[in-house]
């Protein structure tokens, strides 16, 4: 399960970054910042997951 959280989290995050440049690109503040909330989201359930490992050893 945990495997699956990390690729969410991946996904996540490259999903963010592919909106936030295509914001970028088209000049559209909002889904510039879309896309940095999406990375950011996808950065909290990475730390999340990485925590659990740690304490799952």
């Amino acid at each position: 399960m945990a495997e699956n959280q990390k690729a969410k989290g991946k996904k996540e995050q490259a999903k963010g970054k592919a909106k936030e440049t295509l914001g970028r690109a088209v000049g559209n503040e909002e889904m510039t910042a879309e896309g940095r909330a999406e990375q950011a989201k996808g950065d909290a359930r990475q730390a999340k997951e990485k925590v659990k490992d740690v304490f799952r050893d």
